[in-house]
């Protein structure tokens, strides 16, 4: 079968690779190349415990105090408010409890068959050496603060999630010394796994598909439409015609979504970091600092910092004094951190106001299939992402009910 992947990130190479081994032909189409965008820029994370929505009940009393705050956790730029504001309707009623109780099990349904379908593909294809399985530290500032954080970890353990709550610091300073004394409580999670790069990853596993056949197209893509002998995708002045299109271009999804009759709650999250040279710490472990939206990785033989969720759309210029304030906060932090030499990066990253994911065939055309809104849990979720695709373009049942990722969901 002849198979369009619209977006060269993470979901859609990650599919193309899926859709190759059934012995599909591929072609990948994206108007700058492989992991240009936030799946070459992200923390590196396959985080599996992270099954708590951003829209928790209650945190619309929290929000305007995060709002004020132009590098907080959460920000809207002033002009990009009223246009939001669709959006963050959908957003407070997904923050209801019963809604939230149901999109805590899908993420969770989701983060179960994603975490068993990377090792297949590390299996597969010899993958074990570009990860690290060095878990992650979730720290908290006092007793209360982790106090307020239990019921969260109440929800990963319902879910299977396996966790060590750590309340003396020297706990903590033995899985990450060089801690600011602040930090006196904190979750351990041994089983997370992180990418030594993720860049280098997404591009490997465009590799692996060109390798069994799949092709890459440089080329942006205008209109995805149905013809008399298939689907037509236009890109550059030229149609094709394929069986099948995954529209997989993440935050750029909603362009060629719309046309078809899906209009979808899209919101662009962009994400900021730093990434700082060789021997700027000796981080051993993924750092979470939960309260402040940030997180520390290794990425290469650097460290990136990078995190905070900033709602401001595709066009307005980067506010890079965002990207400074996260990487403030990492030196007080961590006192030993070296500040020098580092790179800032934005990237938007897209993001459902459930903070699910949209996988589904088109309302009343099986012959386009969407996969977007993963938000920062691309990386994450991509396999069992592209297992789900796989079997929706092959006319089988995935493995999980997709019901909750359904387009008509909103």
């Amino acid at each position: 079968m002849r198979v369009a992947v619209i977006g060269a990130g993470v979901i859609g190479v990650t599919a193309a690779l899926a859709l190759s081994a059934r012995g599909h032909t591929v072609t990948i189409f994206d108007r700058e190349g492989v992991a240009a965008g936030a799946s070459g820029g992200n923390a590196g994370a396959f985080a599996f415990a992270d099954v708590i929505p951003l829209a928790t009940p209650g945190i619309m009393k929290r929000a305007p105090g995060w709002l004020l705050d132009p590098d907080g956790p959460l920000s809207i730029p002033p002009g990009y408010a009223f246009r939001i504001a669709p959006w963050l309707l959908a957003f407070l009623k997904a923050s209801l409890p019963a809604r939230y109780r149901a999109a805590v099990a899908a993420q969770g349904a989701l983060m179960g068959h994603s975490s068993a379908a990377l090792e297949r593909l590390v299996k597969a294809h010899g993958l074990e050496g570009l990860l690290r399985r060095e878990g992650q530290l979730q720290l908290y500032e006092g007793e209360r603060e982790f106090k307020a954080s239990l019921p969260g970890w109440d929800e990963r353990r319902a879910i299977g999630v396996k966790f060590d709550l750590l309340t003396h610091p020297e706990a903590i300073a033995e899985i990450q010394p060089g801690l600011s004394p602040r930090f006196t409580h904190a979750g351990f999670t041994p089983d997370w796994t992180n990418v030594t790069d993720p860049a280098v990853w997404t591009k490997h596993l465009a590799e692996l598909a060109v390798g069994r056949g799949a092709t890459f197209v440089r080329a942006e893509i205008e209109a995805v439409r149905p013809g008399p002998d298939g689907m037509e995708v236009k890109g550059s002045g030229e149609n094709r015609v394929f069986d099948k299109v995954i529209i997989a271009a993440g935050a750029y999804s909603n362009r060629l979504a719309r046309p078809l009759g899906m209009s979808l709650p899209l919101e662009t999250e962009r994400g900021y970091n730093v990434t700082l040279p060789q021997g700027a710490f000796d981080l051993r472990t993924h750092v979470t600092f939960a309260s402040h939206g940030f997180v520390v990785s290794r990425i290469g033989n650097g460290i990136r910092v990078g995190g905070g969720v900033e709602l401001g759309g595709l066009e307005l210029a980067p506010r890079m004094s965002r990207a400074d304030a996260l990487l403030a906060k990492a030196a007080r932090f961590l006192p030993g951190l070296d500040t020098n030499g580092g790179e800032r990066w934005m990237g938007f990253r897209p993001s459902m106001p459930d903070s699910l994911p949209v996988i589904d065939g088109a309302p009343g055309d099986s012959r386009v299939i969407v996969a977007f809104g993963h938000g920062h849990l691309g990386l994450t979720q991509s396999v069992g992402t592209a297992e789900i695709i796989a079997d929706l373009v092959d006319d089988r049942p995935p493995a999980i009910d997709i019901k909750p990722f359904r387009t008509t969901r909103f």
